[in-house]
C-alpha cells in the first residue's frame, strides 16, 4: 500500500456506486422508471492538455462509448504507473460511464473494480469497497464468475489493509472458489491464496 500523505479528495464522474445501486433496487421493487442517465462533466482541463486525452476526446465527440471507455482506461492505467491518483481515478470514473452507457457489462464490472483497486493503492481502502462491492454484485447478475472472483480478492485485499483479517482471508476463500470455477489463470488463484493465508496483524508495524 502506498498511503497517501493526506486524504486523497476523489474526483468522480457520476454519481456514487451506492446511488445508482438504490436507484436500481426502487426500479425492481417498486417499479419507477430508471432515472434519465447522467451528463458527463466536460474532461477537465488538467486533463484536457494530456497526450492520452486526444483519443478519448475523439470517442466522446462521435458517442462511441466502448471506443470512448477504452481510451479513458488507457489513461487511467497510465496514471496509475505514476500514482497519479485523482487523475487516475477521474480517468477510471469516465471509463466507468461510458461503458454503462453503452451497456457494456464485462468492462463496466472491470472499470468498476479497477477504481477500488486504485484507491486501495492510494491508501484509501474505505472508499475502495463500495467499488468492489458493485462489481461483485454485477458480475453475479450476469453470470461473469471470474470477474466476481477478482472483485472479491480486491476487497480482500481493502479488508487487509484495514485490518480486518477475518474479513479478507474469508473474501478470499470465496474469491479462490469462483476464479477456480471461472477458470481463472494459476498466478490469480495464487494472489487469492497469499491472502487467504496472511497472518498480518492489526496495527502491524514494519
Amino acid at each position: 500500500m502506498n498511503p497517501a500523505a493526506q486524504p486523497i479528495r476523489w474526483g468522480t464522474a457520476q454519481a456514487s456506486p451506492l446511488t445508482r445501486g438504490l436507484a436500481r433496487l426502487r426500479g425492481v421493487l417498486f417499479g419507477q422508471p430508471a432515472p434519465a442517465p447522467e451528463h458527463l462533466p466536460d474532461l477537465p482541463v488538467r486533463l484536457r492538455r494530456t497526450a492520452v486525452a486526444a483519443p478519448y476526446l475523439e470517442a466522446e465527440a462521435a458517442s462511441d462509448h466502448r471506443r470512448a471507455g477504452a481510451a479513458a482506461v488507457e489513461a487511467a492505467e497510465s496514471a496509475i504507473q505514476t500514482q497519479d491518483w485523482w487523475v487516475a481515478d477521474s480517468w477510471a470514473h469516465r471509463a466507468l460511464w461510458h461503458f454503462e452507457q453503452g451497456s457494456l457489462a464485462l468492462p463496466a464490472i472491470r472499470a468498476a473494480r479497477r477504481i477500488g483497486d486504485l484507491r486501495t493503492m492510494a491508501g484509501d481502502p474505505d472508499s475502495a469497497r463500495p467499488y468492489y462491492a458493485e462489481a461483485i454484485s454485477e458480475a453475479r447478475d450476469v453470470g461473469a464468475q471470474r470477474e466476481e472472483g477478482l472483485a472479491e480478492l480486491g476487497l480482500a485485499r481493502a479488508e487487509l489493509d484495514r485490518g480486518e483479517v477475518t474479513t479478507a482471508r474469508r473474501l478470499a476463500s470465496v474469491a479462490i472458489d469462483n476464479l477456480a470455477g471461472g477458470g481463472a489463470p494459476a498466478s490469480e488463484l495464487e494472489a487469492a491464496r497469499a491472502v487467504r493465508g496472511s497472518e498480518k496483524a492489526v496495527n502491524e508495524t514494519h
